[in-house]
């Protein structure tokens, strides 16, 4: 009995497969369609891309293109081919925008460019895009039953530019152009005010502040040591008991030792 369902099993299996190849060389698109769809429904996207692939051309405009191209987008977002299932989904929205599926398309769209958005070290268009894309669907559906996970996304996203802001003004730092470190902490910390990298930017600004005082040429070492005790003060300000205390207080007392020769 088991030998005759392992059979069974196989001629099935291979019959169906026959069937996927003639449909694969037909001709009609018809055939085509309703394969695309049974391969669609049995969760084998990769073959329904093919097929779809084949008959989009000649489905614009039919009735049954709405169904066609709303499968085809979400054939290509189940096997993560998120930049061609973005595109598809915004033109789904596009062309059908009375559809049922027009809010799960746009969340979908918006959701695939945060799938190509890199590592916060790389370029960030993608995470741009991604950001405006999901904030303009936020606007259009403020009620939506995705606003939750699109805002969730959204934070997730701006997190990492801002992580790449901090880490971008660090390099100067990093590369001793110490001016450019502290231009770049200040827009940082205006940019992001809230930024839980705050207390590690104003420390690296005090840094970036203190070596260019004290590597500075006489005529603007004063100035230079005051706008380091004021970063200093910055700092403290924030936080108090920081964690960077002890490796500021020593520039602190350096530059106060090095502002005496200013007294006159």
């Amino acid at each position: 009995m088991k030998k005759f369902l392992a059979l069974f099993a196989v001629l099935v299996f291979l019959s169906s497969c026959n069937e996927y190849q003639k449909a694969l060389k037909s001709e009609d698109i018809g055939v085509k369609f309703d394969m695309a769809t049974q391969m669609y429904d049995a969760q084998k996207y990769g073959k329904a891309i093919r097929l779809f692939e084949q008959i989009a051309p000649a489905y614009k405009g039919k009735p049954q293109a709405e169904k066609m191209f709303y499968m085809y987008s979400q054939s290509l977002y189940k096997t993560n081919q998120f930049y061609l299932a973005g595109y598809q989904f915004e033109s789904f929205a596009a062309s059908y925008p009375k559809s049922e599926k027009m809010e799960e398309a746009l969340f979908l769209g918006a959701k695939c460019f945060s799938k190509l958005s890199p590592v916060y070290s790389l370029d960030q268009i993608d995470t741009y895009k991604a950001i405006e894309k999901l904030q303009n669907f936020i606007d259009i559906y403020p009620e939506s039953q995705y606003l939750t996970e699109a805002n969730t996304i959204a934070k997730v996203l701006r997190e990492k530019l801002e992580k790449k802001a901090y880490e971008n003004a660090k390099i100067y730092n990093n590369i001793s152009d110490y001016k450019a470190a502290m231009v770049a902490f200040d827009n940082f910390i205006i940019n992001y005010p809230g930024t839980p990298y705050k207390e590690d930017a104003l420390f690296y600004k005090l840094d970036s502040a203190f070596k260019l005082a004290i590597n500075s040429v006489p005529s603007k070492m004063e100035e230079r040591l005051n706008n380091a005790k004021a970063a200093y003060n910055s700092l403290i300000k924030h936080k108090a008991d920081t964690h960077y205390k002890a490796k500021a207080d020593e520039m602190l007392a350096r530059i106060e030792t090095d502002l005496k020769q200013f007294t006159k």
